[in-house]
């Protein structure tokens, strides 16, 4: 009986140390596969910051362009802009901020340069006069600009157009008729990262030399009118000069949201998307 005991101590002792040399060996083996993971032996890897986004806004020193100069440098853009004139004559502080050049969008040698190093295009450039005129400045010119900026790389394309207005269309033929080419060219060249904004009348403080023009006296009060008068704007023929104004502010907020946000829908959109898109928060 005793013998038993003691065998069965034996038996107790060594697999004691079994367990035990098991263990110390187990933990052996996890220091061993912890050592790599040491945070002291770690190295410090200097990543460079994201390169900054720069935009090129066409027709910069306008009314519509230089309110999206001024949103885009708030969004710690690096912004250019070019026109034939060059420089704004705004004396605001921001617009010292601005890159300023200077050329004809029907000579490329004169503004390729302007889009080095450029991301992305936002185009305000359009104007009134015959219907040869209008064609010319509203269609051929941005239609030169869409495919210079396309074969030069430029990521994203955004084009300020203009909303139907049914029966002001035939008066304005060559104006509409240009606009429509545009959007044509940009959609063909772009067809994952154009976007075309159709805004109606666009109101805000306008300067016309020394003067300051506010708009939104009577642009603010249709906005919120018209607004509510969506159904009227299907009406044939007259329907479209029921569309609502649009603050200056928001046409530009959108447009440079437009052309920097990857996932912003390519196409068109009309004045009640700009109205809803300028109302969000962007990212």
């Amino acid at each position: 009986m005793s013998r038993l005991i003691q065998a069965r101590l034996s038996l107790s002792r060594f697999s004691s140390v079994a367990s035990s040399r098991n263990v110390r060996f187990l933990a052996t083996e996890s220091n061993k596969i912890d050592e790599p993971f040491k945070v002291e032996e770690a190295e410090t890897v200097n990543t460079p910051p994201p390169p900054t986004e720069k935009l090129l806004v066409l027709g910069g020193n306008g009314f519509v362009g230089s309110h999206i100069c001024k949103e885009a440098l708030d969004r710690g853009l690096t912004v250019a802009s070019l026109s034939r004139t060059g420089r704004s004559s705004i004396q605001d502080s921001w617009a010292d901020s601005v890159i300023w050049h200077q050329g004809n969008l029907f000579s490329t040698d004169s503004w390729k340069d302007a889009l080095k190093g450029v991301t992305s295009v936002i185009s305000c450039v359009g104007g009134f006069g015959s219907n040869s005129h209008m064609y010319k400045i509203n269609g051929t010119a941005n239609m030169n600009a869409i495919r210079v900026a396309s074969e030069e790389g430029v990521k994203r394309f955004v084009y300020i157009s203009a909303a139907d207005f049914g029966v002001v269309n035939y008066v304005l033929q060559g104006y509409y008729e240009g606009k429509r080419a545009a959007e044509t060219e940009l959609l063909t060249r772009y067809p994952y990262g154009g976007i075309i904004l159709r805004p109606g009348f666009i109101y805000g403080t306008r300067r016309v030399g020394s003067m300051k023009l506010p708009l939104g006296v009577v642009g603010s009060p249709l906005e919120v009118i018209l607004q509510r008068a969506k159904p009227l704007s299907q009406i044939p023929l007259i329907g479209p000069l029921f569309t609502p104004p649009v603050n200056v502010t928001a046409v530009a907020r959108v447009a440079v949201r437009a052309a920097t946000d990857p996932v912003f829908p390519p196409g068109v959109i009309d004045v009640h998307g700009i109205l809803r898109y300028s109302q969000q928060r962007s990212v």
